[in-house]
């Protein structure tokens, strides 16, 4: 069988969203920081238990303003990753606690889709000091799939967690074909 899935990647500016699709699609990283205007997209191919699945990864910007555009990116997502940063700068906490801001902007347009978090960029804390109590508290509350460790420089967790929504896509599609 063949299926086609659009899985939308939002968080704040600046958590690594582009950069974690290249990891998972291209196996590469960009050290320097560019800002994603509006919306870009990758298509991956994916074979799942035998299943062709085509990807398209829609990044959505991060910045406020482009909120206006968010609506129009959103239409037909099939899931949602929404991303966060571990860092310890303000941009960590802050994009953790946006987190019911994304998850509602996303349910309000594409309804109750599979989502999925991405606590980026690991490789720059101890990760032995990382509280995860308010995360999967979140993770529970919202009936999120799930919280993943990533690094899109290192490379950790990233193809775990690019499969855990992926295979939970193909799973409750192939269901319903």
């Amino acid at each position: 069988m063949k299926f086609v899935f659009k899985i939308t990647v939002i968080g704040d500016g600046g958590v690594g969203k582009t950069s974690l699709i290249t990891k998972y699609t291209q196996g590469g990283f960009q050290e320097d920081y560019i800002s994603t205007v509006g919306a870009q997209f990758s298509i991956y191919d994916e074979k799942i238990n035998g299943d062709e699945c085509k990807l398209f990864f829609w990044d959505i910007a991060g910045q406020d303003e482009f909120s206006s555009l968010r609506q129009d990116f959103y239409e037909d997502s099939k899931a949602a990753i929404i991303v966060y940063s571990l860092e310890e700068t303000d941009r960590g906490p802050n994009s953790l606690n946006h987190i019911p801001d994304w998850h509602d902007d996303i349910s309000k347009f594409c309804g109750d889709i599979p989502i999925i978090v991405f606590a980026n960029k690991v490789d720059l804390v101890d990760e032995s000091k990382i509280d995860d109590t308010k995360i999967q508290d979140l993770a529970k509350n919202r009936n999120f799939l799930g919280v993943y460790r990533t690094s899109a420089k290192t490379g950790q967790g990233v193809t775990e967690a690019f499969q855990r929504i992926i295979k939970e896509l193909h799973s409750k599609f192939k269901s319903q074909a």
